[in-house]
C-alpha cells in the first residue's frame, strides 16, 4: 500500500507526548496520521474534511471530545470513532458511547491494543463502502460475516449496511454489533453481558448502562424509518431481544 493510499487516522488530545506516541506507533503499523492539541483545533480540519478514523480524547480545553465526537456524528455516522478515557470516567464514558463512539481505551493501555482495535474497527466500517456503491463479486465470506435477515430487517456485516423495511439504516459499528447479536437469533433474550461481548470483543469491561444507551439509540434510528417499529423488546432483569418474524 502506497502511503498516500493508508487510511488517514486523526488523534485528537492535548497532552503532546502521548500524540506524538500514538502516532509513531500508528505510521509503523502503515497508517497515515494527523495530531490536534484541542478539539476547536481538529473541528477546524474535520470540517474541510474528514480522517478514516478519530482517536479523542474526552476532556480537553476549547472544545472537549463529547461535543467533537457529536459534531462528527452530524457529518458522518460511519466514521469509527475512539475515545481515551481515565478508568473513574465511568459517566463519561457512557455518554461518549451514547452519542456514538465505536470504541474506548482506558489510560494507561498497551500500544498494541490500541493497533488492534483500530483494524478491527477498520475491518467492520471500511468494508461497508461509501453509501451507494456498486457491489463487486465477493469471496465466499468466513462465518459470522454472512447476512442476516430477520423479517423486515436486512443487515450485511462486511458492508456494515442495515436496512428496515427496505430503507436504509444508519448505525455505528457499536450498535450495528448489538442489533446483529439480536438479530441472529429472533425470539432470544441477549443478557446485557451477551450483547456487551458482542459490541466490544476486545473489552466488554462495562456497565450495563452502556446496553441501554446503545438500545435507545438503535430503536430511535428504526423508528426514524418506521414510525411504528416496535420489535426491540426489553426483558426485565435479562437483556434484551428482537421479536421474532410473524409466520
Amino acid at each position: 500500500m502506497n502511503e498516500g493510499d493508508a487510511p488517514l487516522i486523526a488523534i485528537v488530545d492535548d497532552e503532546a507526548s502521548l500524540c506524538r506516541t500514538l502516532a509513531q506507533a500508528l505510521r509503523r503499523e502503515g497508517f497515515r496520521t494527523c495530531t490536534f492539541a484541542d478539539g476547536l483545533e481538529a473541528w477546524t480540519a474535520f470540517e474541510r474534511g474528514l480522517p478514516d478514523l478519530a482517536i479523542l480524547d474526552i476532556t480537553m480545553p476549547r472544545l472537549d471530545g463529547l461535543e467533537l465526537c457529536r459534531r462528527i456524528r452530524s457529518l458522518s455516522e460511519r466514521l469509527p470513532v475512539v475515545f481515551l478515557t481515565s478508568r473513574d470516567e465511568e459517566f463519561d464514558r457512557v455518554l461518549g458511547l451514547s452519542i456514538g463512539a465505536d470504541d474506548y481505551l482506558c489510560k494507561p493501555f498497551s500500544l498494541r491494543e490500541l493497533v488492534a482495535r483500530v483494524r478491527v474497527l477498520f475491518r467492520r466500517a471500511a468494508l461497508a463502502g461509501p453509501p451507494g456503491a456498486p457491489r463487486s463479486a465477493e469471496p465466499p465470506r468466513p462465518p459470522g460475516e454472512e447476512p442476516v435477515a430477520c423479517g423486515a430487517l436486512r443487515l450485511d456485516p462486511q458492508r456494515l449496511e442495515t436496512s428496515w423495511r427496505g430503507v436504509a439504516v444508519r448505525l455505528t459499528v457499536t450498535e450495528f454489533r448489538i442489533l446483529a447479536s439480536l438479530a441472529r437469533d429472533p425470539g432470544v433474550v441477549r443478557t446485557r453481558e451477551q450483547l456487551l461481548a458482542a459490541a466490544f470483543p476486545l473489552d466488554a469491561a462495562m456497565s450495563d448502562r452502556t446496553v441501554d444507551t446503545h438500545v435507545k439509540r438503535i430503536r430511535r434510528k428504526l423508528e426514524e424509518a418506521d414510525a411504528g417499529f416496535d420489535a426491540i423488546e426489553a426483558v426485565y432483569g435479562l437483556g434484551y431481544r428482537l421479536k421474532a418474524p410473524r409466520a
